[in-house]
C-alpha cells in the first residue's frame, strides 16, 4: 500500500475531498516523525508502537575495496507490532483472503 493507496482509503471510508483526506495524512505522518525526532514513544493500541533505537559507532568494512570505515553512531526507527495486530495477520480465513475489513480498518464508532 502507497500513500496514495492510504489517501484513496480515507476518501472512500469518510466521503471526504481529496484535499481534506491528504491534510489528514500528512498530519498524522509529520506528527509520528515529529514525535520520533524528540525520541517519544509512539502507542497506537491495538496496531503497535513507533521508538528510537540508537546505534553505536562501529568499524565497518568498504565492500569494494575491504578498507576499514567508521560507522557513526546513528538513531533508527523501530516499529514494534501490537498483540492485537499479530493475531489479525496471523487468524485463519484472514481477512485479507475475503477482502473483508478487520476491526482494526474500521474507523471508530462504527461495527
Amino acid at each position: 500500500m502507497t500513500k496514495a493507496d492510504l489517501v484513496e482509503e480515507v476518501i472512500r471510508t469518510s466521503n471526504l475531498s481529496k484535499k481534506h483526506a491528504e491534510i489528514i495524512v500528512n498530519t498524522v505522518f509529520h506528527s509520528i516523525i515529529a514525535a520520533l525526532q524528540r525520541d517519544d514513544k509512539i502507542e497506537l493500541r491495538g496496531f503497535g508502537s513507533f521508538r528510537v533505537r540508537r546505534r553505536r559507532s562501529r568499524q565497518g568494512r568498504n565492500p569494494k575495496t575491504g578498507d576499514r570505515v567508521e560507522v557513526p553512531a546513528k538513531r533508527i526507527p523501530y516499529f514494534k507490532p501490537g498483540k492485537e495486530l499479530k493475531d489479525l495477520i496471523n487468524s485463519e480465513g484472514s481477512s485479507a483472503d475475503s477482502g473483508a475489513p478487520t476491526s482494526l480498518a474500521e474507523p471508530a464508532g462504527e461495527s
